[in-house]
């Protein structure tokens, strides 16, 4: 008996050894050529023999609504983009070596928009209805090994409207083929928190799920390693646990100290590499990582946020998901690039409106020191448009918040999780059915808490419940929604649940805040609402243009446009001005999420067709920042700030408005063809000063000076004819990855190299070698030509074409051509 008790001991370590030659985790990229077909209802695409060699081949991510040209008829609306839903479907043909029985394969898809379906080799593994979840599906028992395997996914975005703002369709987001042996760390398996903190050293909580797939119990070893940025080891602990077999999971809890702390702050984002280590008689079975960050924050109802012990105003922006001309697609050098403008404009955080964001995001604030509100629903129950989530709420609601709080849960840039948008649940049962979408994001900004409140404890109940199970997953986050109900008998507060009150809009209630919620910290979920078109003024500046003047009136201007002076905004927000004057002055305000940092397609309020994209942005949708962005930057920064504007291009004899917004002086002197027009200092809490000008051509020159001393000087000249085009693109080099952006503006320059601010010409784009065209776009809230064809007017003197690297390396040249001016042409590498 003992010699076979050796026999099977050594048998089990053979094997054991041969199985330790195989890697312990795969994650591969599983993008790349897909087929791809928009299809009617009656096609089942499903079965691994279907033909789909007539069927486009593309990289994903990929949205196929982007590629339209945008049409007032589509069911979406204007409110929706106006842009097609419909039905694809997508297919990928792949080989799978050989594999020891005891391998695993799952298929991670980061984002399907909407109501995806998923099959392998005919077998149908699911169904995902909310479009902004992540999931994944095991694939190992489907799998032929050494044969060819077929996916299929079937995506329905066909019912619309059912968004109140641009969704995109299709498989949005990455997708990665997962290997990991028969022991492994389980999806989304580790949870890192950090409940001791000081100067001198951190304490590390682990918390790792694991999964044994063999038959037979083991006893595995789990090892975490903790890596500072420099790739140095400087904390490490080890314990065995047993598991039992045939599928069981355990949860398995252990800690860790370092010494000396590097703290994850918004001004050095400090990240650690976690390597969690699980084998079985010393071999290795799973290594499996995780980035955190160590950080300490509190919210405090008199004196606000504190980040690390020190006091910080959160001075965020709202941010809906699609990416200008690329749609829904996501790419993470356009995410770099919208979060490098924010940053650059003093913004330290995001609220994920209305939806659960791309990994990528995440991934970049942790790296690049941004605080995020991640956001759940913009809906529960009660539905906002007709063929919305509200529908599967009810079924789904519990199983995509949990997954969106496993997902994120290790981001040290998230500190608030939020369980609903401006709800209608808020209000109890509501009085409005199937809204209008044109009617709807007006609506919902102006309900009144009905005073009979039969149905309250009903939506109190779902608010507790809620929050009930984001605080299972992570009870470490302080737990709110974004509330434009801000009655005490808004449901959702008088369910005592909400970690913090969050208001949307409502600015003069905020300085009496406390009073009402005087145990609860405060902040602005969402602010402001102004209306801006970049490079648009209509003066005289101090005039304020409400539109629409009120919520339940029609509202009709042919100028579909709004003004770049902060003088315009939506009846139920403000200026930013004025609402950051408010923010700024109190402590007990913690900070606000302004609506919106970029714009974004759909909800084209005040406006609607031939509108089809928004006005609030502080950014137009292709990147360009607004005046206003420079009033946030001398605000939010302490770097030197003068901006004047508007442009010095008009009709002679016009009187314009001249502000300037500036920082670090006392005053501003404003010159015209060098003949001073007066200085003007702020006074109280202003924000910018004005000159009021009779327009003459030439320069105008403004000065900011401290203490006597210059500290900036900025001039605007008259552009005259143009002569030449310029293109700049903000990377001359990029990865030869398939992936990687070069994003090119262009203008019109006169005989003196001044940019034309009013320059309205067609650019037609031509691109030869390592790349391709994938987005033009302009600003323009009006232009109906898909963002994605190779040309575009420019929109007040500007536009930008987006280049993407193919994966071979070598020069792109980018051509541009304009009737009646030389075509220019700029150079990019790809590395």
């Amino acid at each position: 008996m003992k010699k076979l008790c050796n026999f099977l001991i050594l048998f089990v370590f053979v094997g054991m050894h041969i199985y330790a030659k195989q890697p312990d985790r795969q994650v591969i990229d599983f993008d790349n050529d897909w087929k791809f077909s928009l299809a009617d209802s009656t096609l089942n695409a499903s079965a691994s023999n279907f033909d789909d060699s007539a069927w486009r081949t593309l990289n994903l991510p990929h949205d196929w609504s982007i590629e339209s040209d945008f049409k007032k008829e589509f069911p979406a609306s204007p409110g929706g983009g106006a842009l097609p839903g419909g039905i694809g479907w997508y297919r990928k043909t792949f080989n799978i070596d050989a594999p020891d029985r005891r391998k695993k394969v799952f298929v991670e898809f980061d984002g399907i928009y909407r109501n995806s379906e998923v099959w392998i080799n005919g077998t149908y593994l699911g169904k995902r209805p909310y479009g902004y979840s992540s999931f994944q599906y095991e694939l190992t028992p489907y799998l032929k090994p050494g044969s060819k395997n077929v996916i299929a996914v079937k995506v329905d975005n066909s019912k619309q409207p059912n968004s109140r703002w641009y969704s995109g369709s299709g498989i949005y987001r990455n997708v990665h083929l997962i290997f990991t042996k028969s022991v492994y760390v389980e999806h989304w398996g580790t949870y890192v928190t950090t409940p001791y903190i000081n100067a001198d050293s951190a304490e590390i909580a682990i918390q790792t799920t694991i999964k044994n797939t063999m038959e037979l119990a083991q006893s595995v070893g789990v090892e975490q390693l903790l890596y500072d940025a420099n790739g140095n080891l400087v904390g490490k602990t080890a314990d065995n646990l047993m598991i039992g077999g045939s599928g069981k999971s355990n949860v398995f809890f252990q800690k860790l100290e370092i010494k000396k702390p590097n703290l994850w702050s918004i001004e050095y984002p400090y990240l650690y590499k976690l390597v969690t280590r699980l084998n079985i008689f010393g071999i290795s079975m799973d290594e499996y990582e995780t980035t955190i960050g160590i950080r300490s924050f509190n919210f405090d109802v008199e004196k606000g946020f504190f980040l690390n012990g020190k006091h910080l105003k959160i001075n965020g922006v709202c941010m809906h998901h699609d990416l200008g001309a690329l749609g829904a697609a996501v790419n993470t050098r356009a995410i770099q690039r919208q979060l490098q403008i924010l940053k650059g404009m003093g913004c330290n955080a995001i609220r994920t409106s209305h939806n659960p964001p791309a990994p990528e995001l995440l991934d970049l604030c942790d790296r690049m020191g941004f605080l995020v509100m991640d956001e759940a629903f913009d809906m529960w129950v009660n539905k906002k448009t007709k063929y919305d989530y509200a529908s599967d709420f009810p079924e789904w609601h519990k199983k995509d918040l949990t997954d969106m709080i496993l997902r994120d849960r290790n981001h040290p840039s998230i500190i608030i999780w939020s369980i609903g948008n401006e709800v209608i649940e808020q209000w109890g049962e509501p009085k409005i059915k199937d809204m209008d979408l044109k009617d709807a994001n007006i609506q919902l900004n102006n309900q009144k808490t009905q005073e009979s409140s039969t149905n309250m404890g009903k939506y109190a109940q779902l608010t507790r419940a809620l929050v009930d199970i984001t605080k299972s997953v992570d009870p470490t986050r302080p737990v709110s929604a974004a509330c434009n109900d801000t009655n005490d008998k808004n449901t959702l507060f008088q369910s005592g649940a909400l970690d913090l009150i969050g208001f949307n809009y409502h600015e003069n209630e905020y300085a009496g805040v406390t009073k009402r919620f005087p145990t609860q910290p405060f902040f602005v979920s969402e602010s402001v609402s102004a209306l801006q078109t970049r490079g648009f003024y209509l003066m005289p500046s101090d005039s304020m243009f409400i539109w629409p003047e009120s919520w339940n009136k029609p509202f009709r201007n042919p100028l579909q446009k709004c003004s770049a002076y902060d003088n315009s905004h939506a009846p139920w927000g403000s200026t930013h001005e004025e609402t950051w004057k408010i923010v700024k002055k109190f402590d007990h305000i913690a900070g606000q999420f302004i609506w919106t940092g970029f714009d974004y397609l759909g909800e084209p309020t005040p406006y609607w067709w031939p509108s089809r994209s928004s006005y609030f942005g502080i950014i137009d949708l292709a990147g360009f920042p607004k005046d206003v962005y420079y009033m946030y930057q001398s605000e939010w920064r302490t770097k030197d700030v003068l901006h004047i504007f508007p442009h010095w291009n008009w009709e002679p004899g016009k009187v314009i408005d001249v502000w300037a917004y500036y920082n670090n002086a006392d005053e501003v002197e404003l010159y015209l063809n060098g003949v001073s027009l007066g200085k003007r200092s702020k006074a109280g809490d202003d924000l910018h000063v004005m000159w009021r000008v009779k327009y003459e051509p030439g320069t105008l020159k403004a000065v900011s000076r401290k203490n006597g001393k210059v500290v900036l000087t900025k001039e605007i000249k008259t552009a005259g004819t143009p002569v030449s085009i310029s293109l700049k693109a903000d990377r001359s080099i990029i990865k030869a990855d398939g992936k990687d952006l070069s994003f090119v503006t262009v203008q019109l320059l006169d005989k003196d190299g001044n940019a034309s601010p009013v320059a309205d010409q067609l650019v037609k784009f031509s691109v030869d070698g390592a790349g391709a065209i994938v987005g033009t776009d302009n600003g323009d809230e009006n232009d109906h030509v898909s963002l994605k064809k190779p040309e575009r007017h420019l929109f007040f003197g500007k536009c930008l074409v987006i280049v993407q690297s193919t994966d071979k390396s070598g020069n792109i040249v980018l051509g541009a051509s304009v009737d009646g001016l030389p075509t220019q042409q700029i150079v990019i590498q790809s590395k």
